[in-house]
């Protein structure tokens, strides 16, 4: 597992040093990603999952790191949530059930975890007096407003039972500082992309749906005319603005929401094209698969694109990574993986 060691001086990890942080779904996709930073910079992480969609292999690795603690739990269980939150300093929240089309299948579920869940994890951080809660927010907060790009304070109707839950996140948080005092910071993630990202299952994210099906030499379908664009956000992006979030001692960067993404935006007909470049160097054949086409899927925003402008000025984030350079990692891992 490659090391992903932080050296900016704007993360300042070593204010993390004989702290203890805790990341539900830290068995997850963007999860595990974040255990590993912490734990390759030498911070004491606590790991809570319950393999609904995680998985063990992710955080296998970490098992024999002294500094790594697993605790197998549910956050819809309020006492798992105590549990996880016992002499934490700082929580990354991730855990949370993904996808549109899940939600739209299985309201309550997703309710059930993403809002039930989400509170339970807020009671028990400040029951545990956890100096800051930083959150896994989402990109599909902005709903039915079409304005490009998306900036943080003006949003429109949600568009799935999924974005529902995850705005009414943003307000659960912003009232437990006003209530509470406890710290927050929303990440409304867009389209995050990247290792470890499960290309398996009926709700598998685009990007690595679409890889599996070209190393094993099937035609990507895409849902539409392929000219419906995201902000497609490489893990490592991710993570930094993770690690700003729960380390910046800027005041005014706390009790707010931010986008995290590139900043670009990408149509789904660029992206096959771009994973076509980047497959065949080590499969020639992938260059000729074609791609098929179907109806859109009910609660698809046309378009997604953000703005970074207040993450750059309050959290100093500067993303590496391009979608170009991002696809190319992305394939790089995969074809050693898959």
């Amino acid at each position: 597992m490659p090391k992903l060691l932080i050296t900016n001086p704007n993360y300042m990890l070593e204010n993390l040093q004989n702290k203890t942080v805790l990341v539900t779904g830290g068995a997850g996709f963007i999860g595990s990603n974040l255990c590993e930073t912490l734990l390759n910079n030498n911070i004491k992480t606590v790991c809570l999952d319950n393999f609904s969609t995680g998985k063990l292999e992710n955080v296998k690795p970490f098992l024999s790191n002294s500094n790594f603690q697993l605790i197998e739990g549910d956050i819809r269980n309020l006492d798992d949530c105590h549990k996880a939150c016992e002499h934490v300093d700082f929580v990354l929240h991730q855990a949370a059930l993904g996808s549109v089309p899940r939600s739209i299948n299985d309201p309550i579920t997703t309710n059930d975890v993403n809002v039930s869940g989400f509170l339970n994890m807020l009671v028990a951080a400040r029951d545990a007096h956890v100096k800051r809660f930083v959150y896994a927010a989402s990109s599909s907060t902005y709903g039915d407003h079409e304005a490009l790009p998306k900036v943080e304070d003006v949003i429109g109707k949600p568009l799935s039972p999924y974005a529902i839950t995850k705005y009414v996140n943003e307000l659960y948080a912003d009232i437990f500082q006003k209530a509470y005092g406890l710290d927050t910071v929303g990440l409304r993630y867009f389209n995050v992309f990247g290792r470890r990202q499960d290309p398996n299952g009926a709700y598998a994210a685009v990007i690595p749906l679409f890889v599996k099906q070209f190393i094993n030499h099937e035609s990507p379908i895409i849902n539409g005319d392929g000219s419906y664009s995201r902000d497609f956000t490489y893990i490592d992006n991710v993570v930094q603005m993770n690690m700003l979030a729960i380390t910046t001692e800027n005041e005014e960067a706390l009790n707010t929401v931010y986008n995290v993404a590139y900043g670009d935006r990408t149509t789904l007909l660029e992206l096959t094209s771009l994973l076509k470049e980047h497959l065949s160097a080590f499969d020639e054949s992938i260059k000729n698969i074609e791609i098929k086409h179907r109806e859109n899927r009910v609660g698809d925003i046309p378009h997604s694109l953000a703005s970074v402008d207040k993450a750059k000025k309050l959290l100093n984030y500067n993303p590496k990574y391009n979608i170009n350079d991002g696809i190319k990692e992305a394939v790089n891992w995969y074809w050693k993986h898959l």
